[in-house]
């Protein structure tokens, strides 16, 4: 029950830490991977060993996930300074009626973005909007979406 519990601190710790290198081919234990300071810290120590062992079990049995670039609070980065990067241009998945100063936006191409500002915009309601995303000149995504008037700044989410 106490891994159960443990688990989803345990993955997140290991998934969240840019230090920790997986090996190309080979799993090695989290406790060769992890200092022993941050082994106790994330409360690895209590487990038994046999609770340990299927820990590093079902970890190495699971795919990785590998990210390019993350910023200093561990975010992923999806597009260098050095990337060009045009204008996106996809559709908004479901209904759209503006933004509410909280709006996120899956997009018919997979990208999710969330609106950066907190400024709530009315427009049309329209399914399915067409939206192009651009690069401002501060370096910051402003999304437009058809039949609004207005745009509103955007992150890029997955």
């Amino acid at each position: 029950m106490r891994l159960v519990r443990l688990l989803p601190l345990l993955l997140s710790t290991a998934l969240a830490l840019p230090s920790i290198a997986f090996a190309a081919e080979q799993y090695v234990p989290l406790q060769q991977r992890m200092s022993p300071e941050d082994f106790k810290a994330a409360g690895l120590d209590k487990l038994s060993p046999d609770e340990l062992k299927n820990l590093d079990a079902w970890l190495s049995g699971h795919g990785k996930t590998v990210t390019k670039m993350v910023d200093a609070s561990g975010n992923p980065v999806f597009y260098t300074g050095k990337e060009k990067v045009g204008p996106i241009q996809a559709r908004v998945q479901g209904s759209f009626a503006g933004f509410n100063g909280h709006s996120e936006f899956t997009l018919d191409n997979g990208q999710m973005w969330k609106q950066a500002d907190t400024t709530s915009i009315s427009c049309l309601a329209a399914d399915s909007p067409k939206v192009t995303i651009r690069r401002s000149l501060l370096g910051n995504w402003m999304m437009a979406v058809d039949g609004c008037s207005t745009t509103t700044a955007v992150v890029r989410t997955r």
